[in-house]
């Protein structure tokens, strides 16, 4: 019986590391405290420098230098005015304004310049409401 109760235990142990480390990382160095924390560095480095070991702001550091999901950029003055035009809630966009608006997703938010097929309207639409939702926000 007492072996059961050992091995609750370990499992009870693996499910709470499996928490700690579904979090998602927002860079890299949230990615490098989940290694080091698996691996048991980290807990190596804290017990041999102490709390002050300054892993949290260079975990801070890593994130700010490295993020995984970047913030979209502010739109311009002269984006606002295109995209003020109405262009956004038009049924069908002409190939220059497709363009433009291409232009415009691509700076904002920090992806290669694409001007993708109209056969399939669903990065269309998707783009035309980002663009809109940041529009609303200026």
């Amino acid at each position: 019986m007492a072996k059961q109760g050992s091995t609750k235990k370990s499992k009870k142990t693996t499910k709470t590391s499996r928490t700690e480390t579904s979090t998602k990382s927002k860079g890299l160095g949230d990615t490098i405290e989940k290694i080091t924390t698996a691996t048991g560095i980290k807990a190596v480095v804290k017990a041999v420098v102490g709390d002050e070991c300054g892993c949290d702001e260079r975990k801070e550091k890593l994130n700010k230098l490295f993020p995984y999901k970047r913030e979209p950029e502010c739109l311009n003055e002269e984006e606002i005015a295109y995209l003020s035009t109405g262009v956004l809630k038009k049924k069908t966009l002409t190939y220059d304004h497709r363009v433009q608006i291409a232009t415009i997703h691509a700076r904002v938010f920090h992806h290669k310049f694409d001007v993708p097929c109209t056969c399939s309207p669903k990065i269309w639409m998707q783009w035309v409401k980002q663009l809109q939702l940041l529009l609303d926000e200026s």
